[in-house]
C-alpha cells in the first residue's frame, strides 16, 4: 500500500499539473471508484483546483470550499499522457486538454467529492496546503510526521498511554498518520526500539527518538521518489522510486544486518510481517504475542 512518501511524492508530481486548472468533465468506468460518493464525480465539474494538499495517505484536491479526495488504497495511482490502461476506473478532464487518470488494479482505493471543515488547530489543513481547512472525511486522522502542523509532544504524550506494542501505536493513523509497514519497520529499526516493545513502557526520550527517526526515514524516501517493488506504485509519469534501494530490514528477513551482521527476523503482525535486527533493536518490556 502506498505510505506517505508515496503519496507526496504523486502530489508533487500533481502540483505543478493540475493547480489553477478547471475539472470541464469526468468519467466513471468502474463505479467502485466513487463507491463512496452518491453522486459520483458529477459534483467536482466547474470547480477549480487551488492546491493539491495531503495529510498521512490522504491526498486532495482543494477547490475553495470543496474537495476532492483521493484514498489511493493498494494499487492506486494517478497517470497522465492519455495511454489505455485496462485498470482505468475514473478520469479528470482539465480546462486544458489534459486528462487525469485513476488507475487502481485492485479496485480498493476511491475518489470523493467532499466539504472542506475548519481545522481544529487553525493550522493548514495538510500539507501542500494554505488553508485552515481539511476535508471532513479525512479531518479525523492525525497530522502526520512531515506535516509543519505535527505536533511531536503531543504526540509523545498520546503514545505514552498506549497499553500496547509500539509498533501497532506507530501504524494507528488517529495518533499521526501516514506511516505503513515498511516505514514503521524502518523507523523502528532506526530508532532501535523493538516492534513488540511496550509503548507504555517507554521513555519520553525514546518515543520521541522514535518519531524524529520516522521524520528521517520519510524525508530520505521522498526524496528518492518513495519505494517501488513492482509497478503497483509509480508516480504520475510511471516512474518508479527507489528507497527500496535503502531498506534495513523491510523485506530482508533472513539476510545479514547492515549495520551489526546479524540475521534479520521476520514475525507475522496484524496480517502482515514485522522485520527486525535481534541485536540492533533488542527487546525491553515486549508485549506477548497472541
Amino acid at each position: 500500500m502506498p505510505e506517505l512518501p508515496e503519496v507526496e511524492t504523486i502530489r508533487l508530481g500533481l502540483e505543478p499539473l493540475v493547480v489553477g486548472r478547471s475539472v470541464v468533465g469526468v468519467e466513471v468506468l468502474n463505479p467502485r471508484a466513487v463507491r463512496r460518493s452518491a453522486d459520483g464525480l458529477e459534483p467536482i465539474i466547474g470547480l477549480r483546483i487551488g492546491a493539491v494538499a495531503r495529510r498521512g495517505k490522504y491526498l486532495w484536491f482543494d477547490a475553495g470550499e470543496r474537495a476532492l479526495v483521493a484514498h489511493l488504497g493498494m494499487s492506486g495511482q494517478f497517470r497522465v499522457g492519455g495511454a489505455d490502461n485496462p485498470h482505468r476506473r475514473a478520469s479528470l478532464f482539465l480546462d486544458d486538454g489534459l486528462r487525469l487518470d485513476f488507475v487502481d488494479q485492485r479496485t480498493f482505493g476511491h475518489l470523493m467529492p467532499d466539504a472542506l471543515v475548519p481545522t481544529a488547530d487553525g493550522a493548514p489543513g495538510g500539507w501542500g496546503s494554505c488553508a485552515g481547512l481539511v476535508p471532513r472525511s479525512v479531518a479525523h486522522i492525525g497530522r502526520d510526521p512531515l506535516d509543519p502542523a505535527f505536533d511531536l509532544d503531543a504526540v509523545v504524550r498520546l503514545v505514552r498511554k498506549k497499553r500496547s506494542e509500539i509498533k501497532r501505536v506507530l501504524l494507528d493513523q488517529s495518533v499521526a498518520s501516514g506511516v505503513g509497514n515498511i516505514y514503521a519497520d524502518e523507523s523502528l529499526f532506526l530508532a532501535g526500539v523493538h516492534p513488540r516493545r511496550q509503548a507504555s513502557g517507554m521513555s519520553v526520550a525514546k518515543i520521541r527518538s522514535l518519531y524524529v527517526a520516522t521524520q528521517d526515514v520519510m524525508r530520505r524516501a521522498v526524496d528518492v521518489g518513495g519505494t517501488s517493488f513492482d509497478a503497483l506504485y509509480v508516480n504520475v509519469n510511471g516512474a518508479s522510486g527507489y528507497f527500496d534501494r535503502s531498506l534495513k530490514v523491510y523485506g530482508r528477513a533472513g539476510l545479514a544486518c547492515r549495520e551489526c551482521g546479524k540475521t534479520i527476523r521476520r514475525e507475522p503482525f496484524m496480517g502482515r510481517s514485522s522485520h527486525f535486527c535481534p541485536a540492533c533493536q533488542r527487546g525491553h518490556r515486549l508485549v506477548s504475542q497472541r
